[in-house]
């Protein structure tokens, strides 16, 4: 439980003062650095997000509205006590607030972190997180994987927890190594879509391994934030009313 304490107080020393301003999303983005991703797929996958964010049409979707600007946080995570902040809350106003982020992410290094999949952990973090930001319409969290959760509480098990049942949660699905690629990425697809997404227009997108990241993340930011923007109210009762979990293929998946 160590890095929960040391999590919370860095999500709150990284807030940035204008909490109180309106925003039309907050955005959290939740990177997988498990023992499943070796250190050149840790590259591809923070260097695929900094080209994601430069990209031109990305920043015309995050710009659309100046009058209420999108609120962007990254992190990383790996095992159920190892969560590590990348960029905290920024609000994205100019084109030149997405360099930055890019930036930072181009000069972030690696960290020790435990090689298993705490898939259930790392949402009730992304949620922590986007309850911060309770002035924004929605609340979004994006979860990127290459593996089922194997250690700590399972995504169906945090799923009533009122932060993350109150939130719109989608993903991007990393696919297996090629000779696995076909089968492994539909049944890791069915996996998420399943126990992991979950609220109104919530889905998963799909990159064909970690070189594929970039075009995978550009375009799923761009269907994130070129959707419908519904009233704070309603989208909240209905994500509740969608939260529960149902029986279905993975529901008793083994840790």
């Amino acid at each position: 439980m160590r890095n929960w304490v040391v999590g919370f107080v860095i999500l709150a020393s990284t807030a940035s003062p204008g909490t109180a301003e309106t925003c039309r999303q907050a955005l959290a983005l939740g990177l997988d650095v498990s023992g499943s991703v070796d250190a050149k797929e840790y590259r591809l996958q923070l260097d695929g997000l900094a080209v994601a964010l430069r990209q031109k049409d990305v920043q015309t979707a995050f710009l659309a509205q100046p009058n209420a600007p999108v609120a962007l946080a990254i992190y990383e995570w790996s095992g159920p006590s190892d969560q590590r902040m990348l960029t905290g809350w920024r609000s994205i106003q100019t084109a030149n607030d997405l360099g930055i982020v890019a930036e930072q992410l181009a000069q972030t290094q690696r960290l020790p972190m435990d090689p298993s999949t705490g898939l259930g952990t790392s949402i009730s973090y992304g949620a922590a997180l986007l309850a911060q930001r309770p002035n924004c319409w929605q609340h979004t969290l994006d979860i990127s994987g290459d593996g089922m959760s194997n250690a700590g509480p399972r995504p169906q098990d945090v799923r009533h927890f009122p932060d993350v049942s109150a939130i719109t949660i989608n993903a991007l699905v990393i696919a297996p190594s090629p000779t696995e690629r076909e089968a492994g990425a539909s049944e890791l697809v069915r996996y998420f879509e399943e126990l992991v997404t979950q609220g109104l227009f919530s889905f998963v997108e799909q990159a064909n391994g970690f070189d594929a990241y970039a075009d995978a993340m550009a375009k799923k930011l761009l269907r994130e934030l070129s959707g419908m923007v519904l009233s704070w109210q309603e989208p909240k009762a209905l994500q509740k009313r969608q939260a529960a979990p149902t029986p279905g293929h993975f529901a008793d998946h083994p840790q």
